[in-house]
């Protein structure tokens, strides 16, 4: 060591670490745009990642959105920024206009599902939801293929990428019922498990909304709906959009006008099924339920505003502590990563969005053959609201209060 004279400074690291910010339901979006119509010497990406913040940055990146019907980026586009307000989200659009001669109409479950190429490793389709955060360092939260997703096929894939997204992430698919084959809200539950639309990652939809002279999947509004309402709660998934205010005039189905009362909503919720109800305030969303529900009542997987906790969690958890890998396994180590969790989870239990928490750093879970493999586990043990779903008064006829005659 050099001589030293003199009065010297040194750093050592925080003992407490900040929690990253997570956008709880940054949407994901597969699905077609007018890419055919942009001016020739612009960029028309197809199968590319594109993160849009407004209107405007969509149409510069896709084309118009004058066509919904055609197009279900468009759609998406029309109900994130314009009917909702809510952004931003990430679009991949798989229609190519070299590839798909017959046009837009030539667009598959195939192209939606999209793969990886053993050639080139390029990704198409779903399989670019990979491709988010190391592109833009946001993580998605829900995933969504509007006018596809009503293919089995398609939300098989949607729900298994929304486990595992980097092998890290977790997420939300929002997945629709189909328009055609369905006779009336009855049959709805039937399709639903027997096309297996019964994950605890996904929200199943149905029927379809109206706006002006567009019918749109229930799935879009969903979704622009639940980031609306977390805007509203610091970004923090913990309220339900169940009984929030959708932008739309009537629900559809199969072209017709369709009224569901209470009952024949409720009915749907209790099959794992969200819907649009119009019965107090006017037309609302309803159901608070994933698709797993009613085969499984895990309150952590069957509530959609709890499961999108535990995915907000454990995103929020995976992207603040990924800097203290390879650190070496510690005491001063362990102690930051659980003062910093449970400094977090007293705020949030503070600010009543969740009832508590706290981290544990414990010996029973943490054998020394995996310790001295470099293995830590750390135990977050909290408990985010359930929706209050079912509120009950109970009246009775009380004579005492024939006193007050005599008073």
């Amino acid at each position: 060591m050099a001589y030293r004279h003199g009065v010297y400074v040194s750093e050592v690291p925080t003992s407490l670490l900040p929690m990253r910010e997570v956008y709880a339901r940054l949407p994901f979006v597969v699905g077609t745009a007018p890419v055919d119509t942009l001016p020739a010497e612009a960029e028309k990406p197809v199968n590319k990642p594109v993160l849009c913040f407004s209107l405007e940055e969509y149409v510069a990146a896709f084309g118009s959105t004058t066509d919904p019907a055609s197009y279900t980026l468009a759609e998406a586009a029309e109900v994130f920024f314009k009917l909702y307000r809510s952004g931003p989200v990430v679009f991949v659009n798989v229609y190519d206009p070299a590839a798909h001669a017959g046009g837009v109409g030539d667009v598959t479950a195939a192209d939606i599902i999209g793969g990886i190429d053993g050639a080139t490793g390029k990704k198409t389709g779903l399989e670019l939801v990979d491709s988010v955060f190391p592109m833009f360092r946001k993580v998605p939260g829900q995933i969504l293929a509007p006018g596809f997703s009503q293919d089995p096929t398609v939300a098989v894939v949607m729900a298994a990428k929304a486990v595992s997204i980097n092998a890290h992430f977790k997420a939300t698919a929002l997945a629709d019922v189909p328009v055609a084959g369905i006779d009336g809200y009855t049959a709805v539950p039937g399709w639903k498990n027997t096309n297996n639309y019964t994950d605890e990652h996904m929200v199943v939809c149905w029927p379809k909304v109206r706006v002006g002279n567009h019918a749109y999947w229930l799935s879009c509004h969903a979704a622009a709906l639940a980031m609306e309402v977390d805007a509203g709660h610091e970004d923090i998934p913990f309220v339900s959009p169940s009984n929030h205010r959708l932008s739309i005039i009537g629900a559809d189905h199969d072209g017709e006008e369709l009224f569901l009362g209470p009952e024949q909503a409720n009915y749907l919720n209790s099959e794992g099924i969200v819907t649009a109800l119009n019965f107090d305030g006017g037309w609302k969303l309803w159901g608070n339920r994933t698709g797993v529900y009613p085969s499984v009542t895990d309150v952590k997987d069957s509530f959609w505003p709890i499961r999108s906790m535990f995915n907000w969690l454990a995103n929020t958890l995976t992207l603040t502590y990924w800097q203290k890998v390879d650190y070496p396994l510690r005491r001063r180590e362990i102690h930051t990563i659980v003062d910093s969790a449970n400094i977090w989870l007293n705020g949030l239990a503070a600010r009543e969005v969740i009832l508590g928490g706290r981290c544990a750093f414990l010996e029973s879970e943490n054998p020394i053959t995996d310790l001295m493999d470099g293995i830590a586990r750390f135990h977050v043990y909290w408990t985010p609201p359930s929706p209050m779903r079912d509120l009950e008064f109970i009246t009775e006829y009380d004579p005492r209060y024939l006193a007050t005659l005599f008073e």
